[in-house]
This record gives structure tokens, C-alpha cells and sequence, in this order.
């Protein structure tokens, strides 16, 4: 089979690999098309601490079941199936008392095992969750990075009528908005210096456009927001955006800040206006929810996914993600 190899930072080859066989708690799928994310430039360039290489990435994605282990029951062959690929060990202090995101052996499937830019992968049942009559490979590719955004709501414990600004208006700062409008907010608004996505965010997806300035984010809600969301990932912006966070208004640090990176707050601001900063890590509990909100339409996968490429172009697929181009961008798999 064909398959997306890193073999070290910045050394990406397209390569024939043995196609894998199933074990016996595990299932075999022919993966569609997955979702290049931010985390996957991080592991090219060597910036995610918990890679192990040589690595096939790719955590986002679907598939359709080919064959599997004789432990394996409820699936099908031709079945269409979402995975998550946490793969936990179940065992330690953190999983055994509910915070397995947390695991002190922590591994993913496109990180630390093999992934999903490959034609076949073998997987351990547990993982793997059916989707719904209707759904396809390509909006099964959302599924992941969307219970990413579940998670963090879930650390927000929104209420309905509160406001949200986001910072950035990528894939997943849209996301985020869509889910805040989901939850009831009376108001969601976004801010990005990419003038380009934040016309998108307005025209196609109905958000108020804050700006691309500090100074317009102070003068778009002068008492703040409820919940600030940081979707970029850069430092400085995580630490700017506690300036829009309203008294008793929540930071949530969304965003993968590059390692060794800090920000600075002032702290008596954030004990006299009892500011909370959350972070939050992957997916705990979330994937089938996730799952629950693209089947009831609350996310438009339709605009979110903008681009395709087969798997041999995907260092072209990798080089048009880190130009901004498109959305949702997509490689390989029975979509493509």
C-alpha cells in the first residue's frame, strides 16, 4: 500500500509499505480522506515532543471496514467507520480515575503508532465508531478535530447567551464558532490578521468580523467577552487575548503554543476580575458527541472541507496548508 512516511523532521517521502494485517482485538479499514492539521506541520518540522519517528501521520480521518481480529464483534465488512485515535493505556493514575487525555503513557494513532495518510491501517476496536446512515468518508474527516472542540467546550461549561470571540479563523477557530453558536451564544465574533479567512468567516459562515488589530478587538465589546477562545497556536496571541476577556470571563488556550514558549498575565487582573485560563488537550469523552453534532447539521462540512489532494502530493498538500490556502484540506483515501 501506499503511505505518508516522516522518516525525520522535514524528511517526508511517499513510499510502498506491507499493508497491515489485523490483530485480534483490532480492525481493519481502508482509510478516506484525512485532514492535514496544525499538529501534523508540528510533527514534520520536529515540534511535537511526543512523536516517535519514523512516523506515518495523520489522525484525522474515516474509513470503511476491510476485514478484522477474531475478538472483534459488531462490525461488518463495507462498514464506514470514524476512528479516535487516542490510544491510552487505560492503566495509570490519570486514565484509571477519568483523565485519560492525560495518560502518563499518552500515544495516538498518527503521532506515536501509525496513521492515517496511509491507504490501510489496522486498529484496535476500541477506537473505532460507527457513523451514521448518510455521513461520508470526507465530513468523517471533521469528526476528530471537531471532539477536539467538544472537549474544550466541555472545560468552558458554557452558559446559553454568552458571548465568544475567537482568535483565528482557520479550520479550527471555525469550528470552535460554530459550536459556540450551537451552544446558544448570543454572540460570536472573530478575529484573525488574514483578511482573506476572516471575509470567509463573514460572508460564508455568518460570523461578526472583529478585526485584525488589537484595537479593534477593545473597541468591538469594551467590557470584554464571556469566553475568549485562542485558535492560533502563537504564543503572543495567547497572551494578548486575556485583554478581551470580560470580569469573570474565561480564557481558553486552544491553540498547540510551541513548546518552552511563555506567556505573560497580569496576575492581580486575573484575581480581582476573577479571570479563569483553561487549557485543553485532545479527546476525552467527546468523539461521540462530535459525531451526535455533524449528523444533526450544526457544522457546515460543506464549507469546512475545501480541498483534496491524492496521497502522493502530499508534500504539495502540506506546502498549500502552510500558505493558508483553502480551509479544511484534505489527502489521500477513498475520497480523494
Amino acid at each position: 500500500m501506499r503511505a505518508v512516511v516522516v522518516d525525520e523532521p522535514r524528511a517526508i517521502r511517499v513510499v510502498d509499505v506491507p499493508t497491515p494485517e489485523p490483530g485480534p482485538d483490532e480492525v481493519l479499514i481502508r482509510t478516506g480522506a484525512c485532514g492535514i492539521c496544525g499538529t501534523d506541520l508540528h510533527i514534520i518540522d520536529g515540534e511535537f515532543p511526543p512523536t516517535k519517528y519514523p512516523v506515518v501521520p495523520g489522525h484525522e480521518f474515516g474509513g470503511e471496514v476491510m476485514a478484522f481480529g477474531k475478538n472483534v464483534t459488531g462490525f461488518k465488512r463495507g462498514d464506514l467507520v470514524g476512528v479516535d485515535p487516542t490510544l491510552n493505556c487505560g492503566a495509570c493514575y490519570f486514565c484509571q480515575r477519568g483523565m485519560a487525555n492525560l495518560c502518563e503513557r499518552w500515544a495516538a494513532v498518527g503521532i506515536t503508532a501509525q496513521g492515517g495518510f496511509a491507504e490501510y491501517l489496522a486498529i484496535p476496536a476500541r477506537t473505532v465508531y460507527p457513523l451514521p446512515a448518510g455521513m461520508s468518508l470526507a465530513t468523517a474527516s471533521l469528526i476528530e478535530p471537531l471532539s477536539c472542540v467538544v472537549r474544550g467546550f466541555h472545560r468552558l461549561h458554557p452558559e446559553v447567551g454568552e458571548s465568544y470571540l475567537v482568535y483565528g479563523a482557520g479550520p479550527m477557530g471555525l469550528l470552535n464558532a460554530q459550536v459556540a453558536r450551537f451552544n446558544g451564544a448570543s454572540r460570536v465574533a472573530i478575529v484573525d490578521i488574514n483578511q482573506g479567512r476572516l471575509n470567509r468567516a463573514r460572508d460564508a459562515f455568518g460570523f461578526d468580523l472583529v478585526g485584525t488589530s488589537w484595537e479593534a478587538v477593545r473597541d468591538a465589546e469594551p467590557r470584554g467577552f464571556d469566553n475568549v477562545i485562542e485558535a492560533t497556536g502563537v504564543t503572543k496571541v495567547a497572551e494578548r487575548a486575556i485583554d478581551a476577556v470580560k470580569r469573570r470571563g474565561k480564557l481558553l488556550l486552544f491553540g498547540v503554543c510551541p513548546p518552552g514558549e511563555t506567556a505573560a498575565y497580569d496576575a492581580y487582573r486575573i484575581y480581582n476580575e476573577e479571570i479563569t485560563i483553561l487549557g485543553t488537550m485532545a479527546v476525552l469523552k467527546s468523539y461521540g458527541p462530535a459525531i451526535d453534532i455533524l449528523a444533526a447539521g450544526a457544522i457546515r462540512a460543506d464549507l469546512m472541507i475545501t480541498n483534496t489532494f491524492p496521497l502522493d502530493d502530499f508534500s504539495e498538500a502540506v506546502d498549500f496548508v502552510r500558505r493558508g490556502d483553502g480551509l479544511k484540506v484534505q489527502a489521500g483515501g477513498a475520497s480523494a
